[in-house]
């Protein structure tokens, strides 16, 4: 049976079932006609037919992806103005089956499975689309890569923006709350720059001279602390800008500008404190925090052959999430690090999301959340991945406290990541054995009761508390790791490394 290209798009009522719960028919059958009413008119407009109606979807197929967009921003558009339902679209572009009316293929499976990672309020389409569409007409930006249900692979997922809404990247976003997010307006000089400043390009147009000469009045920043906000911007110029790491905002000014200020009215941190000190109303000595992911090399005793952590936006590590940033893998032949998401740059170079590199000694790897240093480290190790995190632990004077996946108190516990997707399995029984009896590198290769910290007349000592896990450091100016058999004495800035959790030791003031 012969097959055409179309572009699936599937419409669907946001808390439909919430909606169901709380309404009479006369109710329901009022929230179906509204959502009718507004969909078929504009998809018809737009040179698309309603395939069928699915109670609170519908499925629409259309010859153009790029008219298929439009039809999408306009359905938004029009809730934006009216109020009242929430509606979220997806869609992808390839080959269908039409029978009957219908339509059937992967392209159809696909559309509805990224549907079901749609956020109310939100469209979302496939690499199919993108690949089809008139990138110009189009506002969009990438959202990630995504595992679907009865889909191979991972899959990449793009998101139309409507004229009233801006989705701040996590960079930009967290500048704002911190104020250090300097916004740049054409015709206007550049301010002091704040520590690691974030900053905006606004009113510029994309490869223009203007914009240019305002980035030679910078100093020489990080390419991955320049972001241009733009509404329609060409492939060309969309390239020329990101290829070097640079980042996209996009959305129209008045949108950007209300998400700038409701970032701003956020609540930036949580009432409790992320930071332990051991006795209240003491200030703290020494500061132990959680400052990166250790990363095993393999074959990992007959067991792992490979291995991959994810890093999500608050830059934890993960072994698999849909909201990953960046991917470390290690394989026999090192650490690889692959982009998941757009203004990731790695050694000063950007990388296209998909992209990976492999990381060496001492590389500088920037991300939406923040900046991480790879460093080798030997000893068993593949590497480091160097970043601050806010779990810590404060230690005052002349007392211990210990490291571990569940320590005695006082203590800072190791992340426990369950879950095996991140690990690829070596052949043979032995890997059988360690797969079925919930094998995981985090629990593998670290105690319970790992390491104890102490401070002892102005100097810090750490002891190995477990008998088969090894506990190692790494000083401050040094490439290689040291096994710690014994008590060994560290100074700060030093870390020490147990299982996959780098423990850095710093000064609280």
């Amino acid at each position: 049976m012969s097959t055409v290209t179309r572009t699936v798009v599937f419409t669907d009522l946001a808390n439909y079932t919430a909606k169901v719960s709380r309404s009479d028919r006369e109710g329901l059958r009022r929230i179906l006609e509204e959502h009718e009413a507004l969909v078929t008119p504009i998809v018809e407009a737009r040179g698309g037919r309603v395939v069928k109606n699915l109670g609170d979807s519908f499925m629409c197929l259309f010859t153009s992806a790029t008219d298929g967009l439009r039809a999408a921003l306009d359905v938004q558009h029009h809730v934006s103005e009216q109020g009242g339902i929430s509606i979220r679209l997806a869609m992808t572009t390839g080959d269908v089956e039409e029978i009957a009316g219908d339509a059937f293929g992967e392209s159809v499976n696909l559309a509805a499975r990224i549907l079901s990672k749609t956020p109310a309020g939100e469209i979302w389409f496939g690499l199919g689309t993108k690949v089809c569409m008139n990138e110009a007409e189009i506002p969009w930006e990438e959202v990630g890569r995504f595992a679907l249900k009865g889909i191979p692979g991972e899959q990449q997922a793009f998101r139309s923006v409507p004229k009233h809404r801006c989705w701040l990247p996590e960079r930009v976003s967290s500048a704002a709350k911190v104020g250090n997010l300097v916004r740049l307006r054409r015709g206007a000089r550049p301010p002091l720059l704040p520590p690691d400043p974030v900053i905006l390009l606004e009113g510029f147009t994309p490869g223009s001279p203007a914009l240019e000469q305002a980035i030679d009045t910078l100093p020489v920043l990080d390419p991955a602390s320049l972001w241009l906000s733009t509404y329609n911007i060409a492939p060309s110029d969309r390239q020329a800008w990101t290829s070097s790491g640079r980042g996209l905002v996009i959305g129209e000014p008045d949108a950007i500008e209300f998400a700038i200020q409701e970032t701003l009215k956020a609540v930036t941190r949580s009432s409790g404190s992320d930071t332990i000190v051991l006795d209240v109303g003491t200030q703290a000595d020494l500061e132990l925090v959680i400052c990166g992911l250790a990363l095993p090399a393999v074959p990992l005793s007959d067991v792992v052959s490979s291995y991959s952590y994810d890093l999500l936006p608050d830059r934890r590590w993960v072994n698999r999430s849909d909201r990953s940033i960046v991917r470390v893998e290690v394989t026999a032949d090192g650490a690889r690090l692959q982009a998941l998401s757009p203004g990731v740059s790695a050694a000063g170079r950007g990388l296209a999301s998909g992209e990976s590199i492999r990381l060496t000694d001492r590389m500088a790897v920037s991300t939406p959340s923040g900046s991480i240093e790879f460093r080798g480290a030997g000893m068993g190790y593949a590497g480091l991945m160097i970043a601050d995190t806010e779990m810590r632990l404060g230690v005052t004077a002349g007392q211990t406290a210990e490291l571990g996946r569940e320590p005695n108190h006082p203590g800072l516990a190791f992340p426990d990541r369950r879950g095996q997707d991140n690990i690829r399995w070596c052949s043979g029984a032995r890997a059988a054995r360690a797969r079925a009896g919930g094998f995981t590198l985090d629990r593998a290769l670290a105690g319970r009761r790992q390491a104890a910290v102490q401070m002892v007349g102005g100097g810090v000592q750490v002891s190995p508390l477990h008998a088969r896990c090894p506990t190692y450091v790494l000083r401050q100016n040094a490439s290689q790791l040291e096994r710690a058999d014994t008590l060994v004495h560290v100074d700060l800035n030093d870390m020490i490394i147990a299982g996959t959790t780098v423990i850095g030791l710093r000064d609280p003031s």
